[in-house]
């Protein structure tokens, strides 16, 4: 018996449902695609579970929340086995897009950091970090991870857009309580602070943030800075926003992290197009059986 593919319409049909289906989930994925994880060198002793219990039950409260909120901050244990932890999902999501990436991220953390004394994950919708009572404080400002486009496009102009376009970037997110997506000039940008952050302390962590970028990235035309109390993300396309993105702004192709979700879009979009043509072929196979039934009919 031959594999060879069948000429049914419906059957090609049906394969195509299959197929651009397929192309919907992946593409749904990207916000819970890891960015970067931040633990602690050193574990908790937990002989009697009490400090793994009370992070379970930290756990399970935080991802209970984002069913309804995009930010929660909450304590659980005593004494000495306080932990205290948040969780916060990118301004743009829906609840139920809240829940599903904030709903990975305990797995996340116990795979990733294990029992230590803090964490921190952050995937490209959400993130969520844990601290046992007693564990040192870093500074609202201080950079966790920065990623920053392979392709730079010096003395074209384009650094003096991109200034412009960050500030506009660093009133938006002060003016609208610390989430702000815009675009100037083919310059697409987002930044959001921590949610207890009041919009002033908001608007010099988003200042500070754009100037590590400026540093970091230089010329390049993507770029995500991540610092302790908020994070931006910029991108330059001078022929337009690529369509198929689930969030606001595309993700960074750095020689990094976001390397393999540029190419990842690209083989969709390569892909959708060819399922696209494939569609059209298929309607036109099955208009074709429809008047050669009709043309054996007479």
């Amino acid at each position: 018996m031959g594999f060879g593919f069948s000429s049914n319409p419906l059957f090609l049909f049906l394969s195509f449902l299959v197929f651009s289906s397929f192309f919907e989930l992946e593409s749904a994925t990207d916000d819970t695609t890891l960015v970067y994880k931040g633990c602690a060198k050193q574990s908790f002793t937990d002989p009697a579970g009490i400090y793994s219990q009370a992070l379970s039950a930290l756990f399970q409260t935080l991802v209970s929340q984002s069913m309804k909120v995009k930010f929660y901050k909450t304590t659980t244990g005593t004494g000495q086995t306080t932990i205290t932890g948040l969780f916060q999902c990118r301004g743009d999501l829906s609840n139920s897009d809240c829940y599903n990436c904030a709903s990975r991220l305990p797995t996340l953390a116990d795979k990733l950091c294990g029992k230590t004394l803090a964490a921190r994950i952050q995937l490209y919708g959400c993130y969520m970090l844990y601290q046992v009572a007693g564990f040192a404080q870093i500074s609202g400002m201080e950079m966790l991870f920065k990623t920053c486009g392979s392709t730079n496009v010096a003395g074209t102009g384009f650094e003096e857009r991109r200034d412009t376009a960050f500030s506009v970037l660093e009133s938006g997110v002060v003016s609208n309580h610390g989430f702000y997506t815009t675009n100037y000039q083919s310059v697409y940008l987002l930044g959001q602070c921590e949610g207890d952050v009041g919009d002033s302390d908001c608007g010099e962590c988003v200042k500070s943030a754009v100037q590590r970028a400026q540093v970091e990235c230089g010329s390049s035309i993507s770029g995500q800075i991540y610092l302790h109390k908020c994070f931006i993300s910029y991108n330059y396309y001078p022929n337009g926003a690529p369509r198929r993105s689930s969030s606001p702004y595309p993700h960074s192709s750095s020689s990094s992290s976001g390397t393999g979700q540029s190419t990842g879009r690209t083989v969709a979009i390569i892909l959708g197009g060819a399922a696209s043509v494939g569609f059209l072929v298929i309607l036109l196979m099955f208009a074709r059986n429809v008047m050669k039934k009709k043309h054996d009919d007479y």
